[in-house]
């Protein structure tokens, strides 16, 4: 089971469904399971995994202040996505979890949902410290949106803070470019032999 980090627009749709494919496994989309979250539950419920929703100008907020909210949602959203993995390890089906609420606490844990990882459970984030390539990414698949530099902004941030906390914890960081060679250095990555964490 690979669990595949990163903030939004570092590519990580761009490399896990090539990645699935390769290794022909399933993929899970993270937000999928917000989505489904957010459907079963009310903002009152669960004001966190709603609260992107439920605040519009979220984007006006100073950076350092929707970084702490971002972290705060991902924390909200750990108990769904230690079930899942928890599943998939009762079940033994390799999957490819992706999404940028995946923090690297979570990935190092021993257990999930009562399921012993056992070394099954690898991960890697994918970082991107550039704001510039990060307006030039959601530019590209946003087109519409125009050049979202204050989303750029807190993306490199919590990317910047997802890397930290993930070597913190001897989980791989990779960097995103060049994208050419990306999904060949992830699959390297993946199958060398393990030497620790991650």
């Amino acid at each position: 089971m690979l669990l595949l980090g990163g903030a939004s627009g570092t590519g990580k749709s761009r490399l896990s469904y090539p990645l699935a494919r390769r290794y022909e496994v399933p993929i899970v989309e993270v937000d999928d399971l917000v989505l489904a979250v957010q459907r079963m539950t009310t903002p009152a419920q669960q004001p966190l995994v709603h609260y992107w929703d439920t605040h519009p100008d979220a984007g006006s907020l100073p950076v350092p202040q929707v970084l702490e909210l971002q972290i705060a949602v991902a924390e909200a959203l750990r108990p769904a996505l230690e079930a899942v993995i928890g599943n998939h390890l009762e079940t033994d089906t390799p999957v490819v979890i992706e999404g940028d609420y995946l923090l690297p606490a979570l990935a190092a844990q021993d257990s999930f949902a009562g399921q012993a990882a056992g070394g099954r459970v690898r991960a890697v984030f994918l970082h991107e410290p550039d704001p510039g390539r990060l307006v030039a990414n959601y530019l590209e698949r946003e087109p519409d949106e125009g050049e979202q530099h204050s989303r750029a902004q807190v993306s490199a941030r919590y990317g910047d803070w997802l890397a930290a906390r993930a070597r913190e914890h001897g989980i791989p960081v990779l960097t995103a470019r060049p994208w050419t060679t990306a999904l060949d250095r992830l699959c390297a990555l993946l199958d060398a032999p393990r030497g620790g964490a991650g």
